[in-house]
């Protein structure tokens, strides 16, 4: 959407304030998540239309509404909420309006300030990938900048319509993000000059791609019980539900920091003030284990807290994704983590009761997973015009009142996301880490021919139908530890002892990992599939035991042997030393049960 031209701008006056939402009488043509300003005697402050009725718009304030009366002017722009998007995004702190929050001089934001979001003065090294005479159309590449070593390719902007012919593209050097990088013509004369910075809104997916197939690949995330037991793909889509205090924070910076990805963009959305202000404080201090340097420089943060407007805390996740869409559009491999969307869906009940719209379950709005749906609908990976391949993926948390998985979020939520990564405060109380419940999570992706293809060919062939074994373990000991509860050790068959501790193994020495261990926080994946199996071959055969005293005594060892192997450094001395000493334990199991044969 264009912006209008000041003669013909929709004006009108405000009628009603209701906290953030006000209703303005407009003599003009709007439309629908327009931008207006409401014009006070200070500043103008920015709202976005979000219902239009007749000669009425409603729209929410992104700012604090103290001082605003009825009768103060708005103006309307003809133009969506857009953000900036362009070299100098990484590293940076942004509020959900893009508001860069570390160019601030004072500790506030001053209400209808706006803070730039990218530094127009700094100087970057163009480099030109087209040339002159080059057909292009929206999303293809013009040239490059290296931004915190990262390759940020300068691309027709998103907005543009059709093909055009370049007439000149800019030699190798140094210039602004403002500076003409590329000029065009169409086969009309109509002339076009590109520079590196573009607008896009934020409500609007970005299109410029050839094709969007289904996701293959895994994303790994040096995490066992996800890589592993329910894998997420690149442009897959995820969710962490849980009560609080189970680690959702924790579990995302985990997977931000050992993720094979390219950019980290963090969502904070309506996260408690403190929790906010341990974002800002830890995660530039996090070392990327790719590149040795800090994980910031290939991060970017938009944060909001619970006590900024709903409407800004509605507009923050919008920003994330698009930001990610951006850099996807690179040819770059984006993680998005948004943290928590139960706070954004209560921004949007907020602002659907202050309408008086009809309710949904739990006062959310009727159209909330409609809502989800076309939001998680954006992430994924795709085909760029140039064959290279991007992806953006998303994992939300989810915050469930009381840890209720069947309140609306987190229904609608898991109707749409193909991976769910429960946590469970039981886990989480006995310190079994990552709180991950192992028999109520799951993973679509393991469903898919594509991506079971694409773990033949590159991990190991049957790779997906061992996974699906290990799974049937879990819930085999799961039923088979509730039978113990409830009848005791002595009442029931040595093989349900058996079961249950074969499902330990698999839980205790290979999906729990120990984030303060070097070598046990980030699992590769050649170490992930040696160890599996290794797993998987002790919890499948058969060893004889006459009591469960024998069982229990034999996989507690087991286990021992295995956490650490866990702890050393793949395939070194250590490792291959504690590798020997669990061989030579099974083979005394086994040569023991050999001999009680023969008596």
């Amino acid at each position: 959407m264009s912006s209008r031209s000041d003669d013909s701008m929709t004006k009108g006056t405000i009628t009603n304030i209701i906290a953030n939402l006000i209703t303005v009488k407009v003599d003009g043509p709007i439309s629908q998540n327009e931008i207006c300003y409401v014009i006070t005697s200070r500043n103008k402050l920015r709202s976005e239309v979000i219902k239009v009725e007749g000669d009425t718009a409603f729209a929410q304030v992104f700012e604090i509404t103290t001082g605003l009366k009825v009768g103060d002017p708005v103006e309307f722009s003809g133009a969506m909420l857009e953000i900036e998007l362009g070299p100098g995004i990484l590293s940076q702190n942004f509020d959900g309006l893009q508001n860069n929050l570390d160019g601030l001089e004072e500790t506030f934001l001053e209400p209808g300030k706006i803070a730039p979001a990218l530094d127009a003065n700094k100087k970057y090294e163009f480099r030109p990938i087209a040339k002159k005479g080059q057909v292009v159309k929206a999303g293809d590449w013009l040239g490059e900048v290296t931004e915190n070593n990262i390759s940020h390719k300068i691309m027709v902007p998103f907005s543009f319509e059709g093909e055009t012919t370049l007439i000149s593209v800019a030699a190798q050097g140094e210039m602004t993000i403002k500076d003409e990088v590329a000029a065009a013509e169409d086969n009309k004369g109509r002339a076009q000059s590109f520079n590196m910075v573009q607008k896009w809104p934020v409500k609007i997916p970005v299109r410029a791609y050839k094709d969007k197939p289904r996701p293959f690949n895994i994303l790994q995330t040096g995490l066992r019980v996800i890589d592993t037991l329910n894998p997420i793909t690149e442009g897959g889509t995820g969710f962490i539900p849980g009560p609080f205090g189970t680690g959702k924070t924790v579990l995302q910076h985990a997977i931000a920091k050992n993720g094979d990805a390219d950019i980290i963009i963090v969502t904070a959305c309506g996260e408690r003030a403190n929790e906010v202000v341990e974002i800002f404080t830890e995660f530039p201090e996090l070392i990327d284990p790719r590149t040795g340097r800090t994980l910031q420089e290939r991060t970017c943060i938009v944060c909001n807290t619970s006590s900024m407007p709903v409407s800004s805390r509605e507009a923050s996740v919008y920003v994330g994704m698009t930001i990610a869409e951006y850099y996807r559009a690179m040819g770059l491999k984006v993680l998005l983590l948004a943290d928590s969307t139960s706070r954004w869906a209560q921004a949007l009940r907020e602002m659907s009761n202050r309408l008086e719209e009809l309710p949904g379950p739990d006062a959310f709005p009727m159209d909330l997973p409609a809502i989800i749906a076309n939001f998680y609908a954006r992430a994924g990976i795709v085909e760029l015009n140039s064959g290279e391949m991007g992806s953006v993926t998303f994992i939300g948390t989810v915050s469930p009142a009381g840890g209720n998985l069947k309140e609306p979020v987190t229904e609608s939520t898991a109707k749409v996301a193909r991976c769910f990564y429960a946590l469970n405060q039981g886990r989480a109380d006995s310190k079994r880490y990552p709180a991950i419940e192992t028999v109520d999570s799951y993973s679509k992706y393991l469903d898919y021919p594509e991506f079971e293809k694409f773990m033949d060919e590159h991990t190991q062939e049957g790779w997906v139908k061992l996974v699906k074994k290990a799974k049937d373990l879990l819930i085999k000991g799961a039923e088979a530890r509730t039978q113990i509860n409830i009848l005791g050790d002595d009442a029931v068959p040595v093989e349900y002892h058996r079961d249950f501790w074969r499902s330990e193994v698999i839980d205790f020495a290979y999906l729990q990992q120990d984030s303060f261990d070097d070598q046990d926080m980030n699992c590769p994946m050649d170490r992930q599939k040696f160890m599996f199996n290794m797993v998987m071959d002790l919890c499948t055969e058969d060893f004889e035991f006459q009591t469960f005293s024998e069982v229990t005594d034999f996989y507690k060892k087991m286990i021992n042997y295995l956490r650490q192997m866990n702890y050393a450094e793949f395939n070194s001395k250590e490792f291959n030393e504690h590798k020997e000493t669990l061989e030579q334990f099974v083979d005394e199991q086994r040569t023991a049960h050999e001999r009680e044969g023969v008596q």
